[in-house]
């Protein structure tokens, strides 16, 4: 009804600032259990959404795409096609809007105690497992049997598979492009998302993803992307074993033969061609690269799916490239999203060790108070728990014993000024912190590898005096095969690498 144009806008208006004055009462309400925050947070994300929704619609009104609040408002100057005057242009109007408002009752002006009150009240229905304990833990059960089942995976147990789900760059590189892994990686990405959703409800993954692939569009081509370095010099030109058959010093396939069967599968294998057959096949179809460039071979002596498109004679893989990139950024945001989800994984962690070391009727009895701890939850965080000394919390929530205080240490202070002067509580959490985010990211910034040559390091000056000694020592110490690889002919006479091979490819040898 273009005639009610600006009553609508009014009222979208009315209503976002409505919402924005719910949201700030909302807020000054300090929630008196975990579970009371999750639901404020999620009542507030909801109004968030409604805002939204609402100054879209505000928006195309305003863009005015067809005139008609244009014509409205030159209505209510009078300025009609009809020639009517003001005053019956105003009734008319008038008339239109009480039709309006009687039509369309929620639309009406009421008080916001009136009408939103109950919101602040309202519980959301938020869908958790049974094992994710209405948010405090991560459920990997299936992808866990995803991982021990796949080629990539290990048999391990499922509080191992806690630790090592968040760092990918462990797995070997040449089973990262396998459809199984990309697949196994899309669906624990989306399943750490969907968590993060449901607990934090009020923070803008798509913004910080998106600021994520601009930084990774930036690393990748350079080569700096974690358990991904300088993977376009590997696509774009690689050597590979072929580089040592030099078919330029080979006259006949019989002399090519001499080689050995696993050099000749390795050369055919980097050309993308069949490796299959007899050691003098497997020469014959090598030495057909020689004088024919490999755009211009028949297709038949292709391995199934791996022939490459060719540019100047260098084979190129731009798919497989692709795909390359695709499973880092995968990756990448895995690692990102593990960052915002540590205390979660810890706890995770934590709960399955504790669970390992109950009976069953332990687990049981444990159960069953949870639940009656669940409707009193809300009062007993009210009452104030006596703790004098400030002892630390445990796991049932309650001060630990001074004796356990004691024994662990906690009051000693550890500060680390890697991690930015952050103090640690006893032995074993300084320990434990080396390996964890905030160590790493410290470390990371400097540009020093957090390897076990760097624990119990703390001080950024000696780190860094650290990994000069290192470097130079690499420098000194570094392994060169060409001159230091040993071979042996059949005689006995021992020569270098570099040595070997060249007599090799001269017949000497």
């Amino acid at each position: 009804m273009s005639s009610t144009l600006l009553e609508v806008t009014r009222a979208g208006h009315e209503e976002i600032e409505r919402l924005e004055r719910l949201i700030v009462k909302d807020l000054q309400n300090e929630p008196a259990s975990s579970k009371d925050r999750l639901f404020q947070s999620h009542r507030v994300r909801n109004m968030i959404d409604t805002i939204t929704i609402t100054t879209e619609k505000l928006i195309d009104i305003y863009e005015d795409k067809d005139n008609a609040r244009k014509d409205e408002i030159a209505a209510l100057g009078g300025q009609t096609a009809t020639g009517t005057n003001v005053f019956s242009a105003f009734y008319d109007r008038l008339k239109e809007i009480r039709e309006y408002h009687r039509k369309h009752q929620a639309a009406r002006v009421v008080d916001a105690n009136e009408e939103y009150e109950e919101l602040l009240k309202e519980e959301l229905r938020i869908e958790f497992r049974g094992e994710e304990a209405f948010g405090r833990y991560l459920d990997l059960h299936e992808l866990y049997n995803e991982y021990i089942n796949s080629k990539f995976g290990e048999h391990i147990e499922y509080s191992a598979y806690v630790e090592v789900f968040s760092e990918p760059q462990k797995i070997p590189r040449k089973l990262k492009l396998t459809r199984q892994y990309r697949e196994y990686l899309e669906n624990l990405l989306e399943y750490l998302i969907y968590f993060f959703e449901r607990t934090e409800p009020l923070q803008d993954l798509d913004r910080i993803f998106t600021k994520l692939a601009t930084d990774f569009e930036e690393q990748w081509a350079n080569g700096m992307v974690e358990g991904w370095e300088n993977e376009s010099q590997e696509n774009g030109n690689v050597p590979t074993q072929h580089a040592a058959i030099d078919l330029d010093y080979y006259s006949t396939v019989e002399e090519v033969m001499e080689v050995g069967p696993e050099m000749l599968k390795e050369a055919l294998a980097a050309l993308g061609l069949k490796t299959g057959g007899t050691v003098q096949q497997r020469a014959e179809r090598l030495f057909l690269t020689k004088h024919t460039p490999l755009e211009q071979l028949d297709q038949k002596h292709f391995a199934k799916g791996s022939r490459r498109s060719e540019q100047n004679g260098t084979p190129a893989a731009p798919k497989e490239a692709d795909s390359s990139k695709e499973i880092a950024l995968l990756e990448a945001k895995l690692r990102k999203i593990c960052e915002l989800l540590y205390e979660t994984i810890v706890r995770t962690k934590e709960n399955i060790e504790k669970k390992q070391a109950l009976t069953y009727e332990e687990m049981e009895a444990e159960r069953e108070e949870e639940e009656v701890q669940a409707d009193t939850e809300s009062d007993d965080e009210e009452q104030q728990i006596y703790n004098p000394l400030k002892l630390p919390m445990g796991w049932d929530g309650k001060p630990i014993p001074y004796w356990l205080y004691k024994l662990h240490g906690l009051g000693q202070e550890f500060k680390c000024e890697i991690c930015g002067n952050h103090s640690y509580w006893g032995r074993r959490a300084f320990e434990r912190h080396f390996k964890e985010w905030r160590h790493q990211h410290g470390m990371r910034c400097l540009g020093i590898p957090n390897t076990k040559n760097f624990n119990e390091i703390t001080s950024i000056k000696e780190a860094k005096v650290l990994w000069e000694r290192i470097q130079e020592r690499q420098g000194l110490n570094k392994w060169r095969p060409d001159l230091e690889e040993e071979y042996e002919d059949k005689e006995g006479n021992i020569y270098n690498k570099k040595t070997y091979t060249d007599l090799q490819r001269q017949g000497l040898i």
